[in-house]
């Protein structure tokens, strides 16, 4: 079982949002989620100025198995990408919860993070799949 990160929310989907403060919150996928994909060899990156819409596709990353879209877990603003994915998708298979984040946007509403998975919730439903 991958290692689940206690400072970040999750969604159903395998997306993780950390809180950075200053109201923006980066974006990635999870340890798990890149695990399932295999070898990323693509990262389609929103663009800065987009405003993104919480449960919306919003990047896509694709691997030699699969593409699969990535979702915004908040409504707002992005005001960062990684651009280095587009060089070296597989920093996210190396590193999903760190040098592999995606975007950040800067939140609209607060209030949609209390929406998310806890990591406990998270690693939990990560069981149910299992079996």
């Amino acid at each position: 079982m991958s290692e689940i990160p206690g400072d970040l929310k999750f969604m159903k989907s395998h997306e993780w949002a950390r809180v950075d403060g200053d109201g923006k919150v980066t974006v990635g996928i999870s340890d798990h989620a890149q695990g399932l994909l295999g070898d990323l060899v693509y990262v389609e990156l929103p663009n800065v100025g987009d405003r993104v819409e919480a449960g919306n596709a919003c990047a896509v990353v694709e691997s030699v198995k699969a593409a699969s879209d990535v979702y915004a877990p908040v409504s707002g603003k992005v005001v960062a990408v990684n651009a280095a994915l587009t060089d070296k998708p597989e920093t996210i298979n190396e590193d999903a919860y760190g040098e592999g984040w995606i975007f950040t946007v800067e939140i609209e509403d607060g209030d949609q993070l209390n929406e998310l998975l806890a990591p406990d919730d998270y690693a939990e439903l990560l069981e149910e799949e299992d079996h």
